[in-house]
């Protein structure tokens, strides 16, 4: 691991390279120093916060499926988490939501080359009964295969998606991949498959399947969906190759239910500011995770990161807008507190929204969506950053997926952009664990939100919309 201060040279001269503007001309930028950007240096050598939440969540509740008994205990252990680190205004918002829980998931190639894979169900899946369905696979190298596929022509067949999805560093690589879980099962349904089996949504090379929800149109049945591993996928194509025209059968098992409507909630806190009028900043994350993993990376870290920062701006003093942390609950099977959060406060104005929901490694961009409407406060926020490593950029920031209430609001939206380059390695799968975070990226994290929300928290002027 690098000591901290190469780490600091190191992150600076990445983005530097990257950047535009670059990093000389935001640093020229003329914001004065402040008690904030000294916590924010401080933070970069010692935080401490992020790790404990993260650490402390991954540990004592570990897995949090959406509207399970364990994702009420991550909420109940998050808010006394809060009340210890002397937040304000500690809430648990409950919502109602339909909640699918997994089953047994098993597959087999039976012909013409017998050998098990390694599968997981993908949310909202269909069940194959407890007998299981054995049915001759359909292979289709990409999702525009399947697209131009005839009507009719999957009856009684097991779909095969298959792609090659890149790491990259922005994490662009998943809009391409994307399509093959979410709608891929149902296009299949429509055109009479009884199952769908899909390449992970993933980047590595491991013998881990991704999971991650799929979606099938109201009225539609749902097919039995899952995901195979990476190397289970190229398996599966040099089956393809190899049987030279034979076809190739699969007998599946996937077991999963809905149970009904089930409680999740909101969890959120304050740091109370000094003036009560003024619209808060709303920092978001999800509480919740998927059941293969600890969730430590999505989205254990983001509550740390985001938390800590609120922690440390009001270190230095009550600073003049309220600073809210919102920990949705029952992001990964529909978004349903984001919605639900949306619902609650539509008539409550937003300052600025911003969300910490892409794994914990270093933060090399800043983006927002007033970089034209209000430059000064972008080019404060542009120089509070640089000395972290961050560039400026004239992308514009869509928020995270927790922060629908801000988009419904047509509000302020900064996104701290964080290297992706290995989060689709571990998205969704059983390798979500603790022992992937590297705490000197985290804590540039907790550094570079410190950074942001210290202006944000004590700036007075509205910003005005429109780009």
């Amino acid at each position: 691991m690098l000591a901290v201060a190469a780490m600091r040279t190191l992150l600076i001269a990445l983005a530097a390279a990257s950047a535009l503007p670059s990093i000389a001309a935001a640093q020229t930028m003329g914001a004065a120093e402040s008690p904030a950007l000294a916590e924010a240096e401080a933070a970069l050598d010692s935080d401490t916060i992020a790790w404990d939440f993260v650490e402390g969540i991954t540990t004592e509740v570990g897995p949090r499926m959406p509207g399970t008994e364990a994702e009420a205990r991550a909420r109940a252990w998050a808010m006394a988490w809060l009340r210890a680190e002397g937040f304000a205004n500690i809430a648990n918002e409950p919502f109602m939501m339909q909640t699918w829980e997994r089953g047994a998931e098993t597959a087999r190639v039976t012909a013409p080359f017998v050998q098990p894979m390694h599968i997981a169900a993908l949310g909202n899946s269909g069940t194959t009964g407890p007998d299981g369905l054995t049915a001759e696979v359909v292979y289709f190298p990409s999702y525009a295969d399947l697209v131009a596929a005839p009507a009719g022509s999957l009856v009684g067949k097991i779909a095969f998606i298959s792609h090659d999805m890149r790491p990259t560093q922005d994490g662009s690589g998943y809009g391409f991949a994307g399509p093959a879980r979410w709608t891929g099962p149902a296009l299949a349904a429509s055109k009479g498959a009884v199952a769908t089996v899909i390449r992970s949504i993933g980047t590595d090379n491991q013998r881990v399947s991704h999971t991650g929800n799929t979606t099938f149109p109201e009225g539609t049945t749902p097919i039995p969906a899952g995901a195979l591993s990476n190397p289970d996928a190229d398996n599966l194509e040099r089956v393809f190759a190899r049987a030279e025209g034979r076809p190739v059968t699969m007998e599946l098992l996937m077991t999963p239910r809905f149970i009904g409507e089930t409680e999740s909630g909101n969890v959120v806190g304050e740091i109370t500011g000094r003036d009560a009028s003024l619209p808060p900043v709303l920092l978001a994350c999800h509480l919740d995770s998927w059941d293969n993993g600890t969730g430590a990376f999505d989205d254990g870290a983001g509550c740390g990161i985001i938390a800590a920062a609120a922690k440390h701006v009001a270190t230095y003093g009550q600073p003049l807008r309220t600073i809210r942390v919102l920990f949705a609950g029952a992001e990964e099977t529909g978004l349903w507190g984001s919605r639900a959060y949306a619902a609650a406060h539509a008539d409550e104005p937003v300052f600025v929204g911003l969300e910490s929901d892409f794994g914990a490694d270093r933060v090399w961009r800043l983006e927002s969506n007033f970089t034209g409407s209000d430059p000064d406060l972008y080019r404060q926020l542009a120089q509070a950053v640089a000395r972290f490593g961050v560039g400026p950029s004239t992308n514009v920031a869509t928020g995270g997926a927790d922060l629908n209430l801000v988009r419904e609001q047509g509000g302020p939206l900064i996104d701290l952009q964080q290297d992706g380059t290995r989060y689709f390695d571990l998205h969704h799968t059983e390798n979500d664990t603790l022992d992937k975070i590297d705490p000197v990226q985290l804590r540039q994290n907790v550094a570079v939100w410190t950074a942001v929300v210290g202006v944000l928290a004590n700036h007075r002027p509205a910003i005005v919309q429109g780009e």
